[in-house]
């Protein structure tokens, strides 16, 4: 076990998927994870569903396993000895229901799981009727990383979520995703080469890291899938709400760069709104909130 350096090193891996492939798919992260071990990285993390494919419909309980024990991810496993591996499964619960799930593989093991929250069915999007939804959000101590929590796509669209997550120390919010964008369309400045997306989640990124003074990493898969296209722009947030690096559009990338863990002490010296965040003036405004609309 090799302990936390206060910068360290994160890979980005924004890749594609086969779906309902969960051995090749694992092949692919192993892959990956030797590249960035091979470029000092003390971490890498996948897209939302990595493992599987995300437009799997009836596949869920085909390709749905236990992560802790399934003998297809026994490799991944392993190879966390040498570095902290955040991918997305479906997770099979012990009654049979399944879940979208974020996979936290570390020291040799599985250190932590988070179940998607909000799994989202509108427009495009169907999540509601295959997976059951998820009930906390916690943070966890990562021994490359510190204190961080992971939230499942759809989660960051929920401020409550990330606000939460700070408050229980987190110093990195990682938000695996696989966020679609229509063939063809694109932003609607002069370059045409960012998708109209990109935009919309940037500014997501960039007001979280700066009101939540923290780091906030965002993983995006690739790849066309059942007519859906998926656009990339993985990205890491500086606590500043400046972007450390992106990734490409539409393609295959690894991002590798380092986490200053000193850059969230400068930005909450130079601003304590974070810091003097009254908590429990919110739980009695929330219990309040909730009685109120109770009383409707």
């Amino acid at each position: 076990m090799r302990f936390m350096s206060n910068s360290p090193r994160i890979a980005l891996a924004q890749a594609t998927a086969i779906l309902g492939n969960v051995s090749a798919n694992a092949a692919n992260h192993i892959a990956l994870a030797k590249e960035a071990i091979t470029e000092k990285a003390d971490a890498i993390v996948f897209p939302e569903l990595s493992l599987t494919g995300y437009t799997l419909r009836d596949l869920n309980l085909e390709v749905a396993l236990n992560p802790e024990t399934s003998e297809l991810l026994s490799d991944l496993r392993t190879l966390s000895k040498q570095i902290t591996i955040i991918c997305g499964g479906v997770e099979r619960t012990s009654n049979g229901g399944v879940y979208n799930s974020a996979f936290i593989f570390e020291d040799g093991g599985l250190k932590h799981t988070h179940h998607k929250i909000y799994p989202p069915t509108y427009g495009i999007f169907e999540e509601q009727r295959y997976f059951l939804r998820g009930n906390t959000a916690r943070v966890f101590d990562s021994s490359k990383l510190g204190r961080i929590g992971v939230l499942v796509c759809e989660d960051l669209w929920h401020p409550s979520l990330p606000y939460l997550l700070t408050y229980q120390g987190a110093k990195l919010i990682v938000t695996i995703a696989a966020s679609p964008t229509r063939m063809g369309e694109t932003s609607p400045d002069l370059d045409q080469s960012i998708p109209a997306n990109y935009h919309i989640n940037r500014e997501h990124h960039s007001t979280y890291a700066r009101l939540f003074s923290v780091f906030m990493a965002f993983i995006n898969r690739v790849g066309v899938e059942d007519g859906v296209n998926f656009w990339g722009g993985s990205e890491l947030v500086a606590p500043s709400g400046e972007v450390v690096k992106r990734a490409k559009f539409f393609d295959e990338d690894l991002v590798i760069t380092d986490l200053d863990h000193n850059a969230i002490e400068r930005s909450r010296q130079h601003s304590r709104h974070m810091l003097d965040e009254d908590l429990l003036l919110t739980r009695q405004i929330f219990d309040e909130t909730i009685r109120l609309n109770r009383e409707k």
